[in-house]
Protein backbone atom coordinates (compact mmCIF):
# COMPACT_ATOMS: atom_id res chain seq x y z
CA UNK A 1 0.00 0.00 0.00
CA UNK A 2 1.09 3.49 -0.82
CA UNK A 3 2.83 5.58 2.39
CA UNK A 4 0.78 8.64 3.06
CA UNK A 5 2.37 11.98 2.58
CA UNK A 6 3.79 13.41 6.27
CA UNK A 7 1.18 15.56 6.61
CA UNK A 8 -1.89 12.72 6.05
CA UNK A 9 0.63 10.82 8.27
CA UNK A 10 0.59 13.08 11.48
CA UNK A 11 -2.89 13.89 11.19
CA UNK A 12 -3.95 10.57 11.73
CA UNK A 13 -2.02 9.48 14.01
CA UNK A 14 -3.10 12.44 16.52
CA UNK A 15 -6.16 11.46 15.99
CA UNK A 16 -5.66 8.53 17.99
CA UNK A 17 -2.54 9.43 20.08
CA UNK A 18 -3.48 9.84 23.09
CA UNK A 19 -5.52 6.46 23.33
CA UNK A 20 -2.82 4.45 22.40
CA UNK A 21 -0.40 3.00 25.31
CA UNK A 22 3.42 3.63 24.44
CA UNK A 23 4.27 0.24 25.70
CA UNK A 24 2.30 -1.83 23.56
CA UNK A 25 4.63 -3.19 20.46
CA UNK A 26 2.88 -2.47 16.84
CA UNK A 27 3.98 -6.18 15.69
CA UNK A 28 1.68 -7.64 18.95
CA UNK A 29 -1.03 -10.02 17.06
CA UNK A 30 -3.16 -11.08 19.81
CA UNK A 31 -1.04 -14.43 20.10
CA UNK A 32 -3.83 -15.60 18.17
CA UNK A 33 -3.28 -18.48 15.44
CA UNK A 34 -2.44 -17.42 11.85
CA UNK A 35 -5.69 -14.86 10.32
CA UNK A 36 -6.12 -17.37 7.75
CA UNK A 37 -6.70 -20.52 9.94
CA UNK A 38 -9.10 -18.02 11.67
CA UNK A 39 -11.13 -17.90 8.96
CA UNK A 40 -11.28 -21.39 8.12
CA UNK A 41 -12.74 -21.64 12.00
CA UNK A 42 -14.97 -19.31 11.66
CA UNK A 43 -16.32 -20.90 8.29
CA UNK A 44 -16.67 -24.15 10.47
CA UNK A 45 -18.50 -21.97 13.23
CA UNK A 46 -20.81 -20.61 10.72
CA UNK A 47 -22.20 -23.58 9.28
CA UNK A 48 -22.70 -24.96 12.86
CA UNK A 49 -24.54 -21.62 13.38
CA UNK A 50 -26.72 -22.29 10.02
CA UNK A 51 -27.78 -26.10 11.45
CA UNK A 52 -28.38 -24.92 14.80
CA UNK A 53 -30.26 -21.79 14.58
CA UNK A 54 -33.62 -23.59 11.54
CA UNK A 55 -36.71 -22.67 13.55
CA UNK A 56 -35.28 -20.65 15.95
CA UNK A 57 -35.50 -17.34 15.08
CA UNK A 58 -37.25 -16.19 18.62
CA UNK A 59 -34.06 -17.01 20.24
CA UNK A 60 -32.36 -15.19 18.22
CA UNK A 61 -34.05 -12.21 18.46
CA UNK A 62 -33.82 -12.68 22.28
CA UNK A 63 -29.87 -12.90 22.15
CA UNK A 64 -29.74 -10.15 19.48
CA UNK A 65 -32.12 -7.95 21.83
CA UNK A 66 -29.94 -8.63 24.63
CA UNK A 67 -26.53 -7.33 23.30
CA UNK A 68 -27.61 -4.03 22.81
CA UNK A 69 -26.89 -2.83 26.11
CA UNK A 70 -23.19 -4.61 25.45
CA UNK A 71 -23.18 -3.09 21.98
CA UNK A 72 -23.61 0.44 23.19
CA UNK A 73 -21.66 0.38 26.55
CA UNK A 74 -18.50 -0.97 24.57
CA UNK A 75 -18.88 1.16 21.66
CA UNK A 76 -19.47 4.55 23.95
CA UNK A 77 -16.80 3.65 26.71
CA UNK A 78 -14.15 3.26 23.43
CA UNK A 79 -14.86 7.15 23.25
CA UNK A 80 -14.46 7.56 26.80
CA UNK A 81 -18.01 7.66 28.08
CA UNK A 82 -17.96 7.17 31.86
CA UNK A 83 -21.33 5.48 31.80
CA UNK A 84 -21.35 1.74 33.08
CA UNK A 85 -23.06 -1.13 31.28
CA UNK A 86 -25.69 -1.09 34.56
CA UNK A 87 -25.95 2.25 33.86
CA UNK A 88 -26.46 1.89 30.23
CA UNK A 89 -29.09 -0.27 30.78
CA UNK A 90 -30.82 1.56 33.23
CA UNK A 91 -31.22 4.40 30.90
CA UNK A 92 -32.45 1.86 27.69
CA UNK A 93 -35.09 0.90 30.26
CA UNK A 94 -36.00 4.43 31.03
CA UNK A 95 -34.80 3.54 35.16
CA UNK A 96 -33.45 6.14 37.17
CA UNK A 97 -30.08 6.14 38.04
CA UNK A 98 -28.00 6.43 41.47
CA UNK A 99 -26.07 10.13 39.78
CA UNK A 100 -26.17 12.64 37.43
CA UNK A 101 -25.79 11.77 34.13
CA UNK A 102 -24.90 14.45 31.50
CA UNK A 103 -28.04 14.85 28.92
CA UNK A 104 -25.37 14.18 26.19
CA UNK A 105 -24.71 10.69 27.99
CA UNK A 106 -28.19 9.95 27.74
CA UNK A 107 -28.85 10.66 24.54
CA UNK A 108 -25.49 9.45 23.41
CA UNK A 109 -26.77 5.71 24.57
CA UNK A 110 -30.18 5.95 23.59
CA UNK A 111 -29.17 7.28 20.21
CA UNK A 112 -26.53 4.27 19.82
CA UNK A 113 -29.15 1.46 21.08
CA UNK A 114 -31.40 2.79 17.93
CA UNK A 115 -28.63 2.51 15.49
CA UNK A 116 -27.98 -0.69 16.75
CA UNK A 117 -31.59 -2.23 16.58
CA UNK A 118 -32.19 -0.46 13.21
CA UNK A 119 -29.03 -2.41 11.37
CA UNK A 120 -29.67 -5.95 13.11
CA UNK A 121 -33.52 -5.51 11.04
CA UNK A 122 -32.32 -3.81 8.02
CA UNK A 123 -28.95 -4.60 6.84
CA UNK A 124 -30.12 -7.56 4.31
CA UNK A 125 -32.66 -5.53 3.09
CA UNK A 126 -30.74 -2.56 1.89
CA UNK A 127 -26.79 -2.06 0.14
CA UNK A 128 -24.43 0.13 2.18
CA UNK A 129 -24.65 3.96 0.75
CA UNK A 130 -23.48 7.02 1.35
CA UNK A 131 -26.98 8.34 1.83
CA UNK A 132 -27.47 5.51 4.26
CA UNK A 133 -24.35 6.11 6.33
CA UNK A 134 -24.96 9.52 6.57
CA UNK A 135 -28.77 8.44 7.79
CA UNK A 136 -27.38 6.06 10.26
CA UNK A 137 -25.14 9.02 11.78
CA UNK A 138 -28.28 11.53 12.11
CA UNK A 139 -30.35 9.08 14.20
CA UNK A 140 -26.70 8.41 16.14
CA UNK A 141 -25.90 12.48 16.78
CA UNK A 142 -30.03 13.20 17.18
CA UNK A 143 -30.13 15.76 20.01
CA UNK A 144 -26.31 15.99 20.63
CA UNK A 145 -25.71 18.39 17.75
CA UNK A 146 -28.16 18.26 15.31
CA UNK A 147 -26.51 20.80 13.39
CA UNK A 148 -23.57 18.24 12.28
CA UNK A 149 -26.09 15.33 12.07
CA UNK A 150 -26.78 13.56 9.24
CA UNK A 151 -23.78 15.07 7.12
CA UNK A 152 -20.72 14.82 5.73
CA UNK A 153 -17.68 17.61 7.05
CA UNK A 154 -18.36 20.45 4.42
CA UNK A 155 -16.02 23.10 3.59
CA UNK A 156 -14.45 25.13 6.42
CA UNK A 157 -15.35 22.28 8.62
CA UNK A 158 -12.24 20.86 9.74
CA UNK A 159 -11.67 17.93 12.61
CA UNK A 160 -8.43 19.20 14.55
CA UNK A 161 -7.31 17.19 17.75
CA UNK A 162 -4.13 18.71 19.37
CA UNK A 163 -2.56 21.13 16.60
CA UNK A 164 -3.65 18.89 14.35
CA UNK A 165 -6.26 18.43 11.33
CA UNK A 166 -8.08 15.43 9.69
CA UNK A 167 -8.72 14.71 5.96
CA UNK A 168 -10.08 17.77 3.41
CA UNK A 169 -13.62 17.97 3.62
CA UNK A 170 -13.39 18.23 0.10
CA UNK A 171 -12.25 15.08 -0.63
CA UNK A 172 -14.70 12.76 1.83
CA UNK A 173 -17.09 11.69 -0.74
CA UNK A 174 -14.37 10.75 -3.19
CA UNK A 175 -13.00 8.48 -0.94
CA UNK A 176 -16.31 7.21 0.58
CA UNK A 177 -16.99 6.04 -3.01
CA UNK A 178 -13.53 4.67 -3.50
CA UNK A 179 -13.89 2.77 -0.11
CA UNK A 180 -17.17 1.25 -1.04
CA UNK A 181 -16.26 0.41 -4.55
CA UNK A 182 -13.07 -1.21 -3.02
CA UNK A 183 -15.09 -3.63 -0.55
CA UNK A 184 -17.94 -4.50 -2.82
CA UNK A 185 -15.14 -5.25 -5.58
CA UNK A 186 -13.89 -8.06 -3.04
CA UNK A 187 -16.63 -10.35 -2.05
CA UNK A 188 -14.46 -13.37 -2.67
CA UNK A 189 -11.64 -12.30 -0.65
CA UNK A 190 -11.49 -13.11 3.84
CA UNK A 191 -14.51 -11.05 5.43
CA UNK A 192 -11.83 -10.54 8.15
CA UNK A 193 -9.50 -8.83 6.15
CA UNK A 194 -12.26 -6.95 4.10
CA UNK A 195 -13.89 -5.50 7.41
CA UNK A 196 -10.64 -4.40 9.18
CA UNK A 197 -9.70 -2.13 6.12
CA UNK A 198 -12.95 -0.63 5.55
CA UNK A 199 -12.97 0.02 9.53
CA UNK A 200 -9.64 1.44 9.04
CA UNK A 201 -9.92 3.06 6.24
CA UNK A 202 -13.37 4.82 7.11
CA UNK A 203 -11.70 5.95 10.39
CA UNK A 204 -8.70 7.62 8.92
CA UNK A 205 -11.18 9.39 6.40
CA UNK A 206 -12.72 10.53 9.95
CA UNK A 207 -16.11 12.20 7.35
CA UNK A 208 -17.93 13.44 10.56
CA UNK A 209 -17.81 16.49 12.76
CA UNK A 210 -19.06 14.19 15.14
CA UNK A 211 -19.46 10.29 15.73
CA UNK A 212 -17.13 8.97 13.78
CA UNK A 213 -15.75 5.75 15.72
CA UNK A 214 -19.25 4.97 16.93
CA UNK A 215 -20.67 5.22 13.46
CA UNK A 216 -17.89 2.62 12.21
CA UNK A 217 -18.16 -0.25 14.36
CA UNK A 218 -21.76 0.24 13.34
CA UNK A 219 -21.19 -0.39 9.65
CA UNK A 220 -18.72 -2.99 10.37
CA UNK A 221 -21.72 -4.41 11.67
CA UNK A 222 -24.39 -3.47 9.10
CA UNK A 223 -21.61 -5.19 6.61
CA UNK A 224 -21.45 -8.73 8.58
CA UNK A 225 -24.99 -8.94 8.87
CA UNK A 226 -25.45 -8.08 5.12
CA UNK A 227 -22.90 -10.93 4.04
CA UNK A 228 -24.84 -13.68 6.58
CA UNK A 229 -22.25 -13.25 9.51
CA UNK A 230 -22.81 -12.45 12.81
CA UNK A 231 -22.05 -9.12 14.57
CA UNK A 232 -19.27 -8.22 16.64
CA UNK A 233 -18.78 -6.33 19.82
CA UNK A 234 -15.07 -4.68 20.09
CA UNK A 235 -14.60 -4.83 23.64
CA UNK A 236 -13.51 -1.32 25.90
CA UNK A 237 -10.95 -3.95 27.58
CA UNK A 238 -9.58 -4.23 23.56
CA UNK A 239 -9.28 -0.36 23.58
CA UNK A 240 -5.16 -0.16 24.30
CA UNK A 241 -4.90 -2.60 21.14
CA UNK A 242 -7.51 -1.25 18.47
CA UNK A 243 -6.05 1.66 18.98
CA UNK A 244 -2.86 0.14 18.62
CA UNK A 245 -4.09 -1.07 15.05
CA UNK A 246 -5.31 2.37 13.58
CA UNK A 247 -1.40 3.21 14.49
CA UNK A 248 0.27 0.35 12.76
CA UNK A 249 -1.87 0.94 9.79
CA UNK A 250 -0.87 4.85 9.62
CA UNK A 251 2.58 3.69 9.67
CA UNK A 252 2.38 0.98 6.91
CA UNK A 253 -1.07 0.18 5.84
CA UNK A 254 -0.86 -3.08 7.61
CA UNK A 255 -4.25 -4.32 8.84
CA UNK A 256 -2.60 -7.18 10.96
CA UNK A 257 -3.54 -5.74 14.38
CA UNK A 258 -7.41 -4.75 13.09
CA UNK A 259 -7.48 -8.34 12.08
CA UNK A 260 -6.90 -10.37 15.21
CA UNK A 261 -9.73 -7.95 17.00
CA UNK A 262 -11.48 -8.80 14.33
CA UNK A 263 -11.30 -12.54 14.31
CA UNK A 264 -11.33 -12.64 17.87
CA UNK A 265 -14.75 -10.87 18.06
CA UNK A 266 -15.95 -12.75 15.27
CA UNK A 267 -15.22 -16.05 17.31
CA UNK A 268 -16.63 -14.54 20.09
CA UNK A 269 -19.72 -13.83 18.86
CA UNK A 270 -20.22 -17.69 16.89
CA UNK A 271 -19.27 -19.17 20.49
CA UNK A 272 -21.90 -17.11 22.28
CA UNK A 273 -24.63 -18.32 19.82
CA UNK A 274 -23.93 -21.57 19.17
CA UNK A 275 -23.43 -22.12 23.27
CA UNK A 276 -27.29 -20.92 22.98
CA UNK A 277 -28.61 -22.60 20.08
CA UNK A 278 -27.26 -26.20 20.42
CA UNK A 279 -28.48 -26.11 24.31
CA UNK A 280 -25.38 -26.49 25.96
CA UNK A 281 -24.93 -25.82 29.55
CA UNK A 282 -23.78 -22.24 30.13
CA UNK A 283 -21.53 -21.85 33.12
CA UNK A 284 -18.05 -19.87 33.62
CA UNK A 285 -15.42 -20.42 32.68
CA UNK A 286 -14.43 -20.32 36.49
CA UNK A 287 -17.12 -23.11 37.35
CA UNK A 288 -15.91 -25.02 34.20
CA UNK A 289 -12.11 -25.06 35.45
CA UNK A 290 -13.65 -26.66 39.03
CA UNK A 291 -15.16 -29.54 37.72
CA UNK A 292 -13.27 -30.13 35.06
CA UNK A 293 -10.36 -30.00 37.26
CA UNK A 294 -8.23 -27.19 35.06
CA UNK A 295 -6.10 -24.03 35.00
CA UNK A 296 -8.72 -21.34 35.31
CA UNK A 297 -5.32 -19.28 34.61
CA UNK A 298 -4.73 -21.39 31.81
CA UNK A 299 -8.67 -21.42 30.17
CA UNK A 300 -8.55 -17.70 30.54
CA UNK A 301 -5.34 -17.44 28.06
CA UNK A 302 -7.04 -19.83 26.01
CA UNK A 303 -10.25 -17.73 25.84
CA UNK A 304 -8.43 -14.69 25.03
CA UNK A 305 -7.06 -16.77 22.37
CA UNK A 306 -10.40 -18.67 21.50
CA UNK A 307 -8.75 -21.51 21.15
CA UNK A 308 -11.48 -22.86 23.17
CA UNK A 309 -15.22 -22.21 22.79
CA UNK A 310 -15.56 -19.96 25.30
CA UNK A 311 -17.24 -16.11 25.07
CA UNK A 312 -17.66 -13.08 27.06
CA UNK A 313 -20.85 -12.26 28.30
CA UNK A 314 -21.35 -8.92 30.44
CA UNK A 315 -17.54 -8.83 31.10
CA UNK A 316 -17.39 -12.35 32.40
CA UNK A 317 -15.78 -15.36 30.39
CA UNK A 318 -18.60 -18.29 30.02
CA UNK A 319 -19.00 -21.43 27.77
CA UNK A 320 -21.02 -23.59 26.94
CA UNK A 321 -20.95 -27.05 28.45
CA UNK A 322 -22.81 -30.30 26.64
Amino acid sequence: MKRRNNREKRCFSVLFHDYVDKSVKIDYTWRMPKISNVFNKIGDLRKRYYLSSVHKEALLTLIGEAEVAEQVYNSNAIENSTLTLEETEKILLQIDLDRYISERDIFEAKNLARVVSYIDKRAKEQELTLELIQSLHKILIANIRDEVAGRFRKDNEWVRVGNYIAVDPKEIVERLEKLLAEYNSTSQENIIKRISKFHLTFEYIHPFVDGNGRIGRVLNNYLLIREGFVPINIKFIDRKMYYAAFKEFDADGSTNIMEGIVGKALTNSYHKRLAYLEGKKIITLKDFAKESKLSHSNLINKANRQTIEAFLERGIWKIGRS
